[in-house]
């Protein structure tokens, strides 16, 4: 702005020689009369860099979005990626970026530090509907509210349990609720017992990321690969998993006797589930045990399974970032997902619609890169040295 201000009012001075000016600033005289032509006429404000596309698009294509996002950054330095996404929208339309697919590209071409990628909550709705009607069928699973054994020690365990004949498979004390550890009790008791055909699972940690695709974490990844459907309960309502919350009320009695470590803990917990199993007579059950209910006629080994996509979907392997590549872009998906093979269906414009299994991870925007004229986007990216200003200014 300096530069052109400079030029317009030695241009304005009488007797001014236009050419010779021009060869001063080192630009054209097209140039030269353009910026003179709109400071007589607007003044300094004049001079400021003009959009010069139309009022509507319906054209466009994935470059001319790039290209937009990209020309707007220039021009506003400051601006983030959520006021991008805004102003586009009045010229694009339902054809216009969102705010992720803006900072996305912001990021890929040098114009915004990197930041942790915008995530969407994500939530149950409705109560879910179980239909058991044999052992392995369904599993239920959940911590038990921990104590304390009497030297301190926490004792926290973890419960899992066959909702058609109320068999507690395992009551183990964890001493940490993270997910690999959960996943080679799980192991063990597949081997043991057969991989079943769903389980029952709250919102919480490790199971869900409510801040994560589908609330997909690694462990909840894993489990859906074996073939396991994944039965959510609702937030706040562990009424959804009634017959399990029963069972750790009477699991609540070692809670009022602790035991004097966590291992003599842990033996108290293999006692009653002895009992539990074998002795307890279930008024449920016709007055049987779990463990005259438990037959299991089909055991099915614990095999991870390769997804397999209809007709009209792509499929692409999730990079150790979470990102997938597609036409020379590459969009994030889940760190839970790495290693494994996702869906795509393309759905128009920048949208694909994406899924693990049957599993729906929402819509994915992708910018085709992959014929975008360098020259063109090397432009685009041109500042100029006079008016730059910070181009890792704050998103959003």
């Amino acid at each position: 702005m300096s530069l052109r201000l400079r030029f317009a009012e030695a241009a304005s001075m009488p007797g001014a020689n236009i050419s010779a000016l021009c060869a001063e600033y080192g630009i054209s005289r097209q140039t030269g009369h353009k910026w003179l032509r709109r400071y007589r006429a607007q003044g300094a404000l004049g001079l400021v860099d003009q959009s010069r596309r139309p009022s509507s698009s319906p054209t466009t294509t994935a470059d001319d979005v790039v290209r937009a996002v990209l020309d707007l950054r220039n021009r506003h330095a400051s601006w983030g990626a959520q006021k991008i996404a805004r102003v586009l929208v009045r010229t694009l339309g339902p054809e216009a970026p969102a705010k992720s697919t803006v900072q996305r590209l912001l990021r890929r071409f040098g114009r915004i530090r990197s930041r942790r990628p915008p995530v969407r909550i994500w939530n149950v709705e409705g109560k879910p509907r179980l239909e058991v009607t044999a052992p392995n069928d369904l599993w239920t699973i959940d911590f038990k509210g921990w104590w304390k054994a009497r030297n301190g020690q926490r004792c926290e365990p973890l419960t899992v349990r066959d909702a058609c004949s109320r068999m507690v498979l395992a009551v183990r004390i964890v001493t940490s609720t993270k997910g690999p550890i959960v996943r080679r009790i799980l192991q063990r008791l597949f081997e043991k017992h057969g991989t079943p055909r769903a389980i029952l699972i709250d919102n919480g940690s490790p199971w869900v990321s409510p801040r994560a695709r589908a609330g997909l974490t690694r462990l909840s990844v894993w489990l859906v690969s074996l073939g396991i459907r994944l039965i959510r309960t609702r937030a706040g309502c562990p009424q959804d998993n009634g017959g399990h919350e029963r069972m750790h009320r009477d699991l609540t009695e070692l809670q009022a006797s602790p035991a004097r470590t966590r291992h003599a803990q842990q033996a108290a917990c293999d006692r009653w589930l002895v009992e539990f199993n074998h002795v307890r007579p279930h008024d449920a059950l016709g007055g049987k045990t779990p463990a005259e209910v438990y037959v299991v006629t089909e055991r099915r080994p614990p095999a991870v399974r390769i997804p397999i996509y209809p007709d009209g979907w792509i499929a692409r392997r999730v990079n150790c970032d979470g990102e997938i590549s597609l036409h020379g872009d590459r969009v994030r998906v889940s760190e839970a997902l790495v290693g494994h093979l996702v869906g795509l269906k393309y759905e128009g414009g920048l949208r694909w619609r994406a899924r693990f299994f049957e599993m729906d991870l929402g819509v994915l925007e992708v910018a085709d890169l992959a014929d975008l004229d360098t020259r063109e986007v090397q432009r685009v990216l041109t500042v100029n040295p006079a008016s730059t200003t910070s181009l890792t200014g704050v998103s959003g």
